[in-house]
């Protein structure tokens, strides 16, 4: 089979990530006999450079014509102080996410066992286990709706932003909550804030109507707040998480952090169309920018991911799942995951490392 992927290299150590990412997919394209064909699209502060916006025209058909997305990162200091919507690398990301109706985003949070020490939770919490997966509603809610700023006759200028839910987009997340949890332990966590917002209070009776369909599947209400708590105090409790978009932002970083590094994290973007589009949870970290320190594995589990929801192919996943772990139990580190006074290896030897697995 041939496959077309989109690549957004994106800024800062993004070409980087991306560049061994590839590589990894080259080696599994020999390994199983598959091919891979690559078109750069242009997104992102690079963008801004370059054209003058972040997303330029064209950018959503270029992605359309493929099988799916990788993402490197994008964004970073040079462009966080533009008012201009167009010149802010956020908005590229919105964008993108609504032109390719990608509204569930997977965020796996897993604590992989040669990292068990870099854990900030008790060291019996951590040896119960972590393997949880955030599904979280990525095109509605509040960084969706309608935003207002206007001045008041007595309380000076006042802003607001609309919080929306329809059924429709409840249920097609919560559909691929459930499917999901078929395919994994079996359990899900709605999270919501049901005892003070009404859009919650839909959320839950839709959940209540899907979780009688999928009797198969053990089904738990948890408010938001208590979400957070759950997640630090046990997190081996759960197995899917399916929240909207603002509580699932907040709480798929709370649990990127108890595994140990986000350089390990990937996350998935999909729909009920191609293209899905896969890209690590770290930002563009300018700072370590074309240094060779960068940890390009968070992008490698990202392709992945890609194979396993886009292109099912469990088994390439699964290799690609297996050379990092084996690398990772060999002792090998980036910078990031090394502790101190470990010899840390660069972004280019890891992926070779991880290859050399394969």
């Amino acid at each position: 089979m041939n496959y077309k992927i989109a690549l957004i290299r994106g800024d800062g150590i993004g070409p980087e990530v991306v560049g061994e990412a590839v590589k990894v997919m080259d080696a599994i394209g020999e390994k199983f006999g598959h091919t891979f064909t690559y078109t750069d699209v242009l997104m992102g502060g690079c963008a801004i450079d370059a054209v003058g916006k972040s997303y330029p025209d064209g950018t959503a058909e270029a992605c359309k014509a493929c099988d799916a997305v990788l993402l490197g990162a994008v964004g970073g200091p040079k462009w966080g102080h533009s008012t201009d919507p167009q010149k802010r690398p956020e908005t590229a990301l919105l964008s993108i996410r609504k032109d390719l109706g990608l509204y569930a985003n997977l965020r796996p949070a897993a604590l992989r066992p040669a990292l068990a020490e870099a854990c900030p939770l008790k060291k019996e919490t951590a040896e119960k286990g972590i393997d949880l997966m955030i599904v979280r509603e990525l095109t509605g809610g509040i960084y969706f709706g309608k935003r207002e700023r206007y001045q008041t006759e007595d309380r000076g200028e006042e802003c607001a932003d609309r919080m929306a839910y329809s059924e429709m987009e409840i249920e097609r997340i919560g559909r691929r909550a459930f499917e999901l949890a078929r395919l994994r332990g079996k359990k899900v966590a709605s999270v919501d804030k049901a005892n003070v917002l009404e859009t919650s209070r839909l959320w839950r009776s839709v959940m209540h109507r899907l979780a009688e369909e999928y009797s198969d599947v053990q089904y738990e209400d948890v408010l938001v707040d208590n979400a957070a708590m759950q997640l630090v105090r046990d997190p081996g409790q759960f197995d899917v998480v399916v929240t909207e978009n603002m509580f699932g932002d907040i709480l798929s970083d709370e649990a990127s952090m108890i595994t140990g590094s986000i350089g390990l994290l990937p996350s998935a973007s999909i729909g009920d169309q191609a293209p899905g589009l896969y890209e690590p949870i770290h930002g563009s970290a300018p700072d370590i920018a074309g240094q060779d320190k960068a940890n390009p594995i968070a992008t490698i589990l990202s392709v992945a991911m890609m194979f396993r929801y886009s292109f099912h192919l469990s088994q390439e996943a699964k290799a690609i799942e297996d050379a990092v772990d084996a690398v990772l139990n060999e002792g090998w580190r980036t910078a990031d995951i090394a502790k101190a006074g470990e010899q840390a290896v660069g972004t280019i030897r890891m992926g070779e490392l991880i290859r050399q697995h394969l």
